[in-house]
């Protein structure tokens, strides 16, 4: 299977990858939103202002949630994270996700290697690709 994202230039400026994705809500409903797709991260995270949108229930007390700006409030939530394949439907990972609790923690969701680690992550600029792999993909680099 393969899930293509794209370089997408964000409200900053900056053109970052990221993965267009539906998350379900309290209802089940699923809220199409951005992740940025983060090598270094080592969680999924949401961002504030769309975990409020959500008004997913939190399975934890809050607790702080480390980054490069430092620590900040956060919570665990379940929920799942539909990413469309390239081949059509599309693929449901159910888990516990961060979510900050702070609007000005973070300014975008981050998709983790909590879940790109279940994949094969390509992030190549010049050739302007953002996917993930999984079984049945594979790639290969040859000398151009």
């Amino acid at each position: 299977m393969r899930m293509d994202g794209s370089w997408r230039l964000c409200d900053d400026g900056i053109i970052r990858p990221v993965f267009r994705a539906a998350v379900l809500d309290r209802n089940g409903r699923p809220v199409t939103t951005y992740f940025l797709a983060d090598s270094g991260a080592d969680r999924t995270t949401l961002c504030a202002e769309f975990f409020a949108e959500l008004a997913l229930k939190p399975n934890s007390d809050p607790s702080n949630l480390a980054g490069v700006g430092g620590a900040e409030a956060s919570v665990i939530v379940e929920t799942a994270i539909e990413i469309s394949r390239d081949a059509g439907g599309v693929i449901a990972i159910k888990g516990k996700f961060a979510a900050f609790t702070d609007p000005v923690a973070l300014d975008m969701n981050v998709l983790g290697r909590d879940i790109t680690n279940l994949f094969t992550l390509i992030l190549d600029r010049n050739s302007d690709t953002v996917c993930l792999l999984g079984p049945g993909h594979r790639f290969i680099v040859v000398e151009s």
